[in-house]
């Protein structure tokens, strides 16, 4: 069941017991290895975010990866073997189109085909992100969970604040802009009374397919995505 946005007036202190240090430090040790094969055969620097970068992890926690800038697609598959699933990923038309790569014990690895926007660079910062130094040298970091509840890192577990009502504050303890705090307030709390509202663009891959090609293909039917493509190399039309 999908986390609903929660309106906290008081903070709150979590206090992990031992299987959860134990369960954090599995999951972060996975993520290191599957990081460190991407930087040397991509040459990137991959970050992990959500729940594993902030450290409230659960057994239902994925390890989420974003690669920040495009790369080849054969390069980092040749890295990471066989997918379980593949598939392109676009949440709204004006937003980047993402490549997403579904691997074994619940690990996703995404990487755009196009330039991030600051914004949607800012959205892994929200959520709380880490790379390989961060994770290896224990580090945790403050982020936004999606109950719209902020989760800052205390010595034996997490202190939760309230995000909504309280974005000017909480954008400042991140470090982004107030504007992705207020958006990311409207799209969840949106979700919530509505349903979910699913995404613009979700195409999966066949093992012959290449993100790449697809991508040219999606590029070439759809006038929205090609705009948005243009506006983001500098191209007019």
């Amino acid at each position: 069941m999908a986390k609903r946005p929660e309106v906290l007036h008081d903070t709150r202190a979590v206090t992990y017991e031992q299987f959860h240090w134990d369960l954090l430090y599995q999951l972060r040790s996975h993520a290191t290895k599957i990081i460190h094969k991407i930087e040397s055969s991509v040459s990137v620097q991959p970050m992990v975010h959500g729940s594993i970068a902030r450290g409230d992890v659960s057994e239902t926690s994925d390890i989420d990866i974003i690669i920040l800038q495009p790369v080849s697609s054969y390069r980092l598959e040749l890295a990471l073997g066989k997918s379980l699933q593949r598939e392109l990923i676009q949440a709204t038309p004006s937003m980047v189109l993402k490549g997403h790569l579904y691997l074994e014990d619940n690990v996703v690895v995404s990487f755009p085909i196009f330039k991030l926007r600051p914004r949607e660079e800012e959205f892994y910062q929200w959520g709380g992100a880490l790379d390989s130094k961060g994770l290896e040298s224990g580090m945790r970091v403050p982020g936004v969970d999606k109950r719209l509840v902020l989760i800052e890192p205390s010595p034996t577990g997490h202190i939760e604040h309230g995000v909504i009502g309280h974005e000017h504050e909480v954008a400042k303890k991140l470090k982004v802009s107030v504007d992705i705090a207020k958006e990311r307030v409207r799209v969840l709390t949106r979700r919530d009374s509505v349903g979910r509202t699913g995404v613009y663009l979700n195409r999966p891959l066949t093992e012959s397919e290449s993100f790449e090609e697809v991508a040219k293909q999606l590029q070439d039917s759809d006038p929205a995505l090609r705009r948005t493509i243009d506006r983001r190399v500098g191209r007019r039309r």
